[in-house]
């Protein structure tokens, strides 16, 4: 367009060079030629719209809106018309408490509240993508500031009035996956109605009241050393275990060796660990037995 402007204006000045600048009378041929070389041009590059991969393309002339949907590629159009393109590629829309996670500035994560009336604050991302065949309908009661006007507005409202099914704890871990489930149909439907399809809904973060933090903490800490207790209850059981059966078993043994072992067993085993002693090759002098059966015995090796 800006060509065939450029064009219109030199053949403008060709023509009435001869009577308004005389100077330029020699160069009047010359003039009305590029002019025309540059309307020309201008034309035909109007008629010919590159759409770049990923996105298409929208027709609006007049101020009415074509339902013919461009694709990527070179498209030949009406030279005044203008075209409005779209991302059709996945495209994400987060809301966070991080200042710098989300579209907008500052702290942008989502308060709802819960069944039990307390205060969750969420961080989610929305993954989605425009409907390539909705982009006329978008453009003409949408318009292209879709994101701001439906994907924020949306999410936060469905998430607001299907947290209050929800107590604050289930939220953050019975029933957290059931939730995220449930504002997906919800948002899919919503999104859907009005050209965008949404691919994944993200519950990134859920954040708990402090004095709900701190209950929950308390209660974690309790069951550790509840199941910390019973390990040392179930060690000490089997230790005692373990040393009934080492008594039981030493008794069994006494109670072996008192009714095998006699005198006259025990006498022998004297007798022959006594010779052993007397065989060795230092000098001793052994006497062995006892007054009460008045019989000894010397053993010597000299």
């Amino acid at each position: 367009m800006t060509l065939t402007i450029l064009g219109l204006l030199l053949l403008a000045v060709g023509l009435t060079a001869s009577r308004t600048i005389s100077a330029l009378s020699p160069f009047r041929g010359l003039l009305i030629g590029g002019g025309g070389l540059l309307v020309l041009l201008g034309l035909a590059l109007s008629t010919v719209v590159q759409i770049d991969a990923g996105q298409v393309g929208v027709q609006t002339l007049f101020g009415q809106v074509k339902q013919q949907v461009l694709p990527s590629g070179l498209n030949v159009v009406n030279p005044l018309v203008e075209v409005t393109r779209f991302d059709t590629k996945t495209q994400n829309y987060t809301m966070s408490a991080v200042r710098s996670e989300g579209q907008q500035e500052g702290d942008d994560a989502i308060r709802v509240l819960s069944a039990d009336g307390l205060e969750v604050v969420i961080d989610l991302t929305a993954l989605y993508h425009v409907i390539p065949a909705e982009t006329p309908r978008i453009l003409s009661t949408i318009g292209a500031d879709y994101e701001s006007k439906i994907v924020r507005p949306i999410a936060r409202t469905r998430i607001r009035d299907n947290a209050v099914y929800y107590d604050a704890v289930a939220l953050y871990s019975t029933r957290r996956d059931e939730f995220q489930n449930r504002i997906y149909k919800s948002i899919e439907d919503d999104f859907r109605k009005n050209g965008l399809q949404l691919d994944q809904l993200l519950i990134r973060n859920i954040q708990l009241p402090t004095s709900v933090k701190r209950s929950i903490e308390s209660k974690i800490s309790a069951e550790q050393d509840a199941q910390k207790m019973q390990f040392v209850l179930q060690k000490e059981r089997q230790e005692a275990d373990r040393k009934r059966v080492e008594a039981q078993g030493i008794a069994d043994y006494q109670k072996i060796i008192n009714s095998e072992i006699t005198d006259k067993l025990l006498q022998y085993e004297s007798i022959k660990a006594n010779k052993e002693i007397a065989l060795s090759p230092n000098a001793k002098v052994i006497i062995t037995g006892s007054s009460r059966s008045g019989t000894q015995l010397l053993i010597s090796d000299k």
